[in-house]
């Protein structure tokens, strides 16, 4: 199912996604002016709950709080999304990715978001995403792939600050493209979050993925707007 914030999404690939939470939070307005007007469409928004991953961040009130017109992209790293699902929706989601590894019930999350409207503009419609953990087998999405709009690899562990790039997770990428390709699903979006840096985002855009989620490279705390631009220019120059 094919829904109007899924088109918009396809028409800015390639592209990044700015993750908020290493933003300066008190003068989160003024952050996020800056980035969109360096052309940022998409805002990351990582909600950790302290179990499925060993930090807390944010919930659903935090995000109907963001005034933005920007996509809210919304990664949940829950235990068991079933039935948390629509208050991220309520709160003005866009995006919404759940993670494989976090429920045994995930098609039924997934199924959920298909069955919601967007409060934004219910005629919007949601995009479904699916995120893999780097440990976890990509097997894992064959039976989702008829249900999803997006896969998330990730290729750091959630939840740890200070990791790199796995190891192998070039040829992750590269097999996850051919997955979906050979099950004739390759207008699914492929997002890698995790470990992208100004140094190596030049490298991970090199693999074709449609959208790149980068939040410490943007927001270090010195030039915001150089940082955004730069990122974006790498991603869009592949």
């Amino acid at each position: 199912m094919q829904t109007e914030a899924l088109r918009t999404l396809r028409r800015l690939c390639p592209t990044i996604s700015v993750g908020m939470l290493t933003a300066d939070l008190m003068n989160l307005e003024r952050e996020l002016s800056i980035i969109q007007d360096e052309g940022v469409k998409l805002l990351h928004i990582d909600v950790m709950d302290g179990c499925f991953c060993p930090v807390m961040t944010v919930g659903p009130p935090f995000i109907k709080g963001i005034r933005t017109s920007m996509m809210k992209d919304v990664h949940l790293m829950v235990d068991e999304p079933v039935g948390k699902v629509p208050e991220y929706v309520a709160a003005g989601a866009d995006i919404v990715t759940v993670h494989a590894e976090s429920t045994h019930h995930v098609h039924r999350a997934v199924q959920q978001l298909s069955n919601l409207k967007n409060a934004n503009d219910p005629e919007r419609g949601l995009v479904r995403g699916v995120a893999l953990n780097p440990g976890t087998p990509l097997d894992a999405l064959e039976p989702l792939l008829s249900e999803i709009d997006m896969v998330v690899l990730l290729a750091i562990n959630p939840g740890w600050s200070g990791q790199k790039l796995t190891a192998w997770f070039c040829d992750r990428v590269v097999k996850a493209k051919r997955m979906l390709e050979e099950a004739d699903r390759s207008e699914v979006l492929v997002t890698i979050d995790g470990g992208v840096t100004r140094d190596n985002i030049r490298m991970v855009s090199g693999l074709g993925a449609d959208i790149i989620v980068t939040g410490s490279a943007v927001f270090d705390g010195k030039d915001v707007a150089e940082n955004a631009r730069f990122m974006l220019d790498a991603v869009r120059q592949g």
